[in-house]
């Protein structure tokens, strides 16, 4: 096994076929474990997938488990920040104004810094463009969703895969915020998120649209976080409120809540789950890791009506042919998981 990588010495370029190499968590004797960096790699658009290491999703393991009890409360619980409001604009600048201007807010000058300084390794390698979605990241409190473990606390912005415990891990904001950019959300429409995992995703869409979704296959996990929605709400994050929470198999979606506007998917499968595809509103966008195991490509994936009233797909891969490993899409049998919806 590679040891723990520092992402300090990561290279961050992406250009000219070339992406950022990250760390990749596996799950270990039912431990999660950084195996090492990553670097995606082009894919034929015929023939295998090469051989990766598959990455075992959400195994109930006791020391990670212990996560959902355990008694640690971050600093960044110590006070109220100024309530949320769609008129907060953080200013992008300089890092200096940023962090005065997150500090008046009433957030931690410290985490601020590493917020600004991954918000401009993210400009730089194409992950997040735009006003709108480059002020949802700014707003956005990585630290607060890391602080459910207090060995990654400190490292919420890191160029990694952070354990949060149920064998679960925080993506990293590289992968975040391209995701997210993609599908282009726009406020008041509906977004649905499937893998609710540490909440930061959903957090996300939450300074987008007052309209967010998300589904947690692990009870416990998804009560866990539901809780710390409810906590950041009283610590001033208002627009939390907006995001609902449900404990069920994200493979059949949502749909009583439905149709989406936009969905966006946080683990792989090797097809687009039918369910998910029919609560796309026509004129909707997908974004979904498609492939086999440890080797998907992330789609976009566009719902369109021709002039006959006929629905097609279109895809798109937003890697451009490289490959990026996610966990598996798990299911659900009755009330336990039991095994992948892959065919």
């Amino acid at each position: 096994m590679a040891p723990r990588v520092d992402q300090a010495r990561a290279p961050r370029s992406c250009r000219a076929g070339k992406f950022a190499t990250f760390p990749v968590s596996i799950c270990l004797r039912g431990r999660p474990r950084i195996a090492g960096l990553f670097r995606p790699v082009r894919l034929p658009l015929t023939g295998s997938a090469p051989r990766r290491t598959i990455l075992k999703r959400r195994t109930f393991v006791s020391g990670t488990a212990a996560l959902a009890t355990a008694g640690f409360v971050s600093p960044a619980f110590a006070a109220t920040i100024k309530p949320y409001s769609w008129d907060l604009n953080p200013p992008t600048d300089t890092r200096d104004n940023f962090i005065a201007w997150g500090k008046a807010r009433g957030e931690d000058p410290v985490f601020l810094g590493q917020r600004w300084d991954r918000f401009q390794a993210l400009l730089k390698n194409k992950d997040i463009w735009g006003a709108t979605t480059i002020r949802a990241f700014l707003l956005t409190p990585r630290e607060e969703f890391a602080s459910v473990n207090p060995a990654i606390y400190k490292r919420a912005y890191e160029h990694n895969f952070l354990d949060i415990g149920y064998g679960v891990t925080m993506s990293g904001p590289h992968l975040q915020g391209r995701m997210t950019n993609v599908i282009d959300v726009k406020r008041g429409e509906k977004v649905l998120e499937i893998g609710t995992g540490s909440g930061v995703q959903s957090a996300y869409i939450a300074n987008l649209t007052e309209n967010a979704y998300t589904i947690e296959i692990i009870a416990p996990l998804a009560a866990r976080t539901r809780a710390l929605y409810d906590k950041l709400i009283d610590k001033g994050y208002t627009e939390y409120k907006h995001i609902k929470t449900k404990n069920a198999d994200g493979y059949y979606g949502w749909e009583e809540a439905g149709p989406f506007d936009k969905i966006i998917v946080t683990c792989g499968i090797d097809h687009v789950p039918p369910p998910l595809l029919q609560q796309l509103k026509t004129g909707g966008l997908m974004v979904i890791p498609v492939g086999p195991p440890g080797a998907q490509r992330v789609l976009k994936v566009s719902k369109t009506q021709g002039a006959d009233g006929s629905i097609t797909t279109s895809r798109e891969d937003i890697y451009g042919g490289k490959i990026v490993p996610f966990v598996p899409f798990t299911k659900l049998d009755g009330d336990k998981i039991a095994g992948t919806h892959n065919r």
